[in-house]
């Protein structure tokens, strides 16, 4: 018996590892494909899913159903194959499962429930991890066990960095700023040069996060089953860069969601409403070195000043998006897709910078001390958090699909499909014309009616 299941679990002498390459290569020669299944990735991807690997029987409804699938190696019908059988690293370099942008078109006509659209979030979220640096607080973010912690992290930072700000001031070069033209500034408390040169350090590290991250994964994606072997670049990669940042911008594929068009609206104000607010913050951090800043900078600005009337535009867009997103997930559930931690949390700290944002700023108005210094505390702490863990959160989606996205450009993922599916269609109606031309001239039999 011992020798039966040793032998039953042998690898098969004519088998190959699956790998892009031999998986081409079966298709010509016949090879057997020796897949390892990840029992642990199905049953994690099936928290999403709902048993999505006893549900989907691979009939393609998913990508015949998805306005944004290719004709050539369309998704999600493949990936969801290679779901069921557990290849998580056939998945995790995979482009195009940062090309779904969730509409969940497919999940809501998929015959069996399997929910594609669902697993593809999963997938990316799984990605995130993988491809973080560094890796420990990828799978910190993503567990509910460390947020005290998370949370905890820039709040000692930012008090460690206010508690040693006059010998710091002072080994800098830098001293207290006292102004007649500012009444109730948070300049006394949080200096400016102290909280800028604090989240441009952060910010530096979080760059380098990120680039280490895109540098992993696209070294990944080269090896994805849905390149093709000896093909030169299709596009150079700035002009990749630019085709994908301007349909990021215009948010152009996810206009073409039938099942969840709300989303479009939820999404488009929370990025344009975060644009805001990063130019109104830019140009506040710069202000020492800006060249279009004639005279002295004053900061905070008052309530007229465009700058602050584009910080304000800017947070009720996020708070009006924010709020369309709860709905979504909360009303519309099937069309909105699972939503878990990794998705609420990202929600909800966004919601909790915009909201202390805009407390601080009313109680700055009547000035009321010093809750309004605590509550800019806080407001400080929860930027501070989505900015170091921005690599780590639902956030760098935009940095993840965006890679994808010039990866597709740059390699012409895009063209490939377009004449393969233009081909798929010319020999379609091809052969409907030999198969129309036969039966007329095929003569008729004796029986058959005539005219």
């Amino acid at each position: 018996m011992e020798s039966d299941a040793s032998a039953a679990k042998a690898k098969p002498e004519n088998a190959v590892q699956e790998s892009p390459k031999n998986m081409k290569k079966s298709s010509g020669n016949s090879k057997a494909i020796w897949i390892d299944p990840d029992l642990d990735f199905i049953f994690l991807l099936s928290k999403y899913g709902e048993d999505f690997y006893k549900k989907c029987f691979q009939c393609g409804t998913c990508s015949a159903t998805c306005a944004l699938s290719p004709d050539y190696k369309p998704f999600p019908s493949k990936e969801m194959a290679w779901a069921t059988w557990g290849m998580k690293d056939q998945l995790l370099k995979d482009p195009d499962v940062w090309l779904c942008y969730q509409c969940n078109d497919c999940s809501v006509r998929c015959p069996r429930g399997a929910r594609p659209g669902d697993i593809l979030a999963a997938v990316r979220k799984e990605s995130i991890i993988k491809y973080a640096v560094p890796r420990f607080l990828g799978r910190w973010v993503h567990q509910p066990k460390f947020l005290p912690l998370l949370l905890g992290i820039p709040a000692a930072l930012l008090g460690l960095a206010l508690t040693f700000k006059e010998p710091l001031g002072n080994a800098l070069g830098f001293s207290a700023y006292n102004s007649n033209e500012i009444v109730y500034s948070y300049s006394s408390v949080f200096p400016h040069w102290l909280l800028n040169g604090f989240f441009l350090f952060f910010s530096f590290l979080v760059v380098l996060a990120l680039i280490g991250g895109v540098a992993r994964f696209w070294k990944a994606m080269k090896t994805s089953a849905v390149n093709i072997d000896g093909q030169p670049p299709a596009k150079g990669i700035f002009p990749s860069i630019g085709t994908a940042i301007k349909e990021v911008i215009t948010h152009d594929k996810f206009s073409k969601c039938e099942q969840s068009r709300s989303r479009l609206t939820s999404h488009l104000l929370v990025f344009f409403g975060f644009i805001g607010l990063s130019v109104v913050t830019l140009w506040i951090i710069t202000s020492g070195i800006n060249p279009i800043i004639q005279g002295k900078f004053v900061y905070p600005f008052n309530f007229w000043s465009p700058w602050k009337l584009l910080a304000n535009l800017g947070g009720l867009a996020l708070l009006a998006g924010l709020v369309l997103m709860i709905r979504n997930r909360l009303i519309d559930k099937d069309h909105a897709g699972a939503s878990g931690y990794f998705d609420w949390t990202f929600i909800w700290v966004i919601m909790a910078v915009v909201l202390t944002g805009f407390i601080t700023e009313v109680l700055h108005y009547i000035r009321l001390e010093p809750h309004r210094h605590v509550i800019y505390f806080v407001h400080l702490v929860f930027v501070s958090s989505f900015l170091l863990y921005l690599p780590y959160s639902k956030f760098a989606h935009i940095i993840y699909r965006t890679t994808a996205l010039v990866y597709a450009e740059h390699t012409g993922r895009k063209r490939e499909t377009e004449t393969a599916g233009e081909k798929m269609r010319s020999d379609s109606n091809a052969a409907g014309k030999q198969i129309i031309s036969e039966s007329i001239d095929e003569p008729q039999s004796e029986g058959a009616m005539q005219p």
